[in-house]
């Protein structure tokens, strides 16, 4: 799309031509009315000019309506929507550059306001999920190390080996909720200190390799050149990518997954982005999806894209949202807690990120995870280096 005219451009040049037109259509009719009718020159120029004044009127009512009435309009009833609580309505777009400005900002504020209660509603579930992990924590680990004490008691007296075996599967798996749920609500106190994602990438790969965990998979590695260092935990960060990966090779089995990392400037309302290795013409059926943010993130911040991709199933769109929340799981009953993802998500969050799920080019999920890259740190001199006391 060109670029807009400006509003002042528009009217100045419209309301210039009219006058233009109509000074023309005045001389030449007096020049006429001169040649032909002398007599009856001052009624046909007095008829010219209301004829003249009425078109002016008209064509400048026209004119004020449609580059001015009309876009603001619009703009009150987005406004009034999102005052209503419609946080999905936008403004649409104008025909002039300063409307069209408008619009943004106002897109932009409103996108800022749904971050906000998002992060809100983020808090509020955070704080209400702590009291109910800490009360489980108290009131159902102490009734469970009794119940398996009395398991183990069954197993010595020779109890029925596959009924004892069921009875610790069950337990191990109350115990991994409630281990799940108490690593969901647990704040983290350490402070976040710069890292190379890459690194931790590379460093995650190499130890799911090491284990045997990607056997059953396809795991290729995309680094682009220049990702930036962030702010975070590096164990935080590979628990989440290690945590990612085997969700992916569990969804692709045999296939593909890709981990990668390349540096990005993050836009929440721009299409997906391509990688690295895309052809320059390929096309991706992805429409507009608005991706998650944070109230602290400026306009086009620059930093870090991580992504683990696979030739799963994929997520389907209506479960992109609700993914990340705890117990909301697309796994058979039994397979799994629904708390892995919301741990990642948790995790992210605390290391100052956003994390979301896209269709990937190999046909299944694209979980990105996005940093703002680290603020420089300019190295110390070497006054600095030898004046002693605390830095």
């Amino acid at each position: 799309m060109g670029a807009r005219p400006s509003l002042r451009t528009e009217l100045l040049f419209n309301l210039a031509f009219l006058a233009a037109a109509a000074l023309l259509l005045g001389v030449g009719t007096v020049l006429l009315v001169a040649a032909l009718a002398p007599d009856r020159a001052l009624p046909f120029i007095l008829t010219t000019v209301a004829l003249d004044v009425v078109v002016f009127i008209f064509f400048g009512r026209y004119l004020v309506s449609r580059l001015v009435l009309r876009p603001v309009e619009r703009l009150v009833a987005v406004a009034d929507a999102v005052a209503a609580g419609d946080f999905a309505a936008r403004a649409p777009a104008a025909e002039t550059r300063d409307f069209q400005v408008l619009a943004e900002r106002l897109n932009r504020m409103t996108d800022h306001l749904l971050d906000a209660q998002s992060q809100l509603v983020r808090s509020e579930k955070l704080a209400s999920i702590g009291r109910l992990a800490a009360g489980i924590a108290h009131e159902v680990g102490n009734p469970l190390g009794a119940i398996g004490t009395y398991v183990e008691v069954l197993r010595r007296r020779g109890a029925d080996g596959e009924v004892v075996a069921g009875l610790t599967r069950e337990l191990d798996r109350i115990d991994q909720i409630v281990r799940g749920l108490l690593d969901y609500a647990r704040p983290q106190e350490e402070p976040l200190a710069p890292l190379d994602p890459v690194a931790v990438l590379r460093g995650a790969h190499a130890l799911l390799e090491a284990q045997g965990a990607l056997k059953a998979v396809r795991a290729d590695l995309e680094i682009a050149a220049g990702v930036p260092h962030i702010l975070g935990r590096a164990y935080l960060l590979e628990q989440v990518i290690v945590n990612l990966v085997l969700n992916a090779v569990d969804a692709a089995s045999g296939g593909l997954v890709v981990l990668g990392a390349r540096p990005w400037a993050y836009e929440p309302g721009r299409a997906a982005p391509k990688r690295a290795t895309d052809a320059g013409r390929t096309a991706f059926p992805r429409g507009y999806e608005r991706r998650p943010a944070r109230v602290e993130f400026a306009a086009g911040q620059a930093g870090a894209l991580l992504l683990v991709a696979d030739s799963g199933p994929g997520v389907a769109a209506e479960d992109r949202d609700k993914i990340f929340e705890p117990f909301y799981t697309t796994k058979e009953p039994g397979r799994g807690t629904g708390l892995g993802l919301a741990i990642v998500a948790r995790a992210v969050h605390d290391m100052g990120g956003v994390v979301w799920v896209d269709p990937a080019r190999e046909g299944g999920a694209a979980f990105k995870m996005f940093f703002p890259a680290a603020p420089h740190v300019p190295p110390l001199r070497n006054a600095e280096r030898g004046s002693g006391g605390e830095v």
